[in-house]
């Protein structure tokens, strides 16, 4: 039985949400966005099928829905094997209608021993691009530290953060028998620091400051081999995490994300963008 809202809370829950939709859509445009081949685009810069030597491969995790089910959905239109991840992939109906040419391996990116079998079953497989998605979303309730649910603060910190670094840590072998050599991580303008002016969203702000702090570091530790690593905000999206209110989609969230990703190069590394091509301070 759910509990009636009085005018109070209405007007709080509002205020949340429009805090949440500023950030979540935030972009500060302190550099050109990065620059593609003249007339293609996500869309139409497909690798021909046949063409198996030079296929690329990408690995999304979480992409049972939204965000995650798009970059399946469009990286397998371009012409990329695709290995997508779900915690249940019998229960991922959506993910499965994608066809045979989708590789659909079970992870729980908060469990070693889930991680452990994933690396186990990809093998010597060369990986080009590895899209750290997975994520824990943030309610309305909580926004206060006096009503901070702790448990759930170490529920999302799990799989926001400590799930990338199990995950890539397993595949680094992958990715650097691939050529692409490019890790992404799904952030959030509530990650961004410099940004962070009027609190709340505890758990999720730290979180994904912390994955962004991770893709920093792996950044400079893995210049020197030609990766490319960043982070990137997906914008406010019609997800369940995002709910319907939210002004984008995620075919237009991810046709952005991929614009940017496939302008970057070797010397992006270590940067902060927005899907909107923008790029985001730290």
């Amino acid at each position: 039985m759910q509990k009636r809202m009085t005018p109070f809370t209405t007007v709080f829950a509002g205020l949340l949400v429009s805090l949440f939709a500023s950030w979540m859509v935030s972009g500060a445009p302190v550099a050109t966005p990065p620059a593609t081949t003249a007339g293609t685009s996500p869309s139409n810069a497909a690798i021909p099928a046949g063409n198996a030597e030079s296929r690329r491969t990408v690995l999304v995790t979480g992409a049972n829905r939204g965000l995650g089910l798009e970059f399946a959905r469009q990286y397998r239109a371009a012409g990329w094997r695709v290995i997508a991840t779900a915690r249940e992939p019998d229960a991922a109906r959506d993910l499965k209608a994608l066809g045979e040419s989708v590789r659909i391996v079970p992870l729980d990116v908060t469990e070693p021993s889930s991680v452990a079998a994933l690396k186990a079953s990809l093998g010597p497989q060369p990986i080009d691009l590895l899209i750290n998605n997975a994520g824990q979303g943030v309610g309305l309730e909580g926004g206060s530290l006096d009503k901070l649910d702790v448990a759930h603060f170490e529920r999302v910190f799990q799989v926001n953060a400590l799930g990338p670094v199990r995950v890539t840590q397993a595949l680094l072998p992958n990715l650097r028998a691939g050529r692409g050599k490019m890790v992404v991580g799904i952030s959030s303008g509530l990650g961004s620091i410099a940004e962070n002016r009027e609190g709340g969203f505890y758990g999720y702000r730290e979180s994904k400051a912390a994955l962004d702090m991770f893709i920093r570091g792996l950044a400079a530790e893995l210049k020197g081999e030609g990766f490319t690593c960043v982070a990137i905000i997906p914008g406010w999206v019609k997800t369940d995490m995002g709910g319907p209110n939210a002004p984008l989609t995620p075919e237009e969230s991810v046709t952005g994300m991929r614009r940017v990703l496939d302008g970057l190069k070797p010397e992006n590394t270590g940067q902060f963008w927005s899907y909107k091509g923008t790029q985001v301070p730290w």
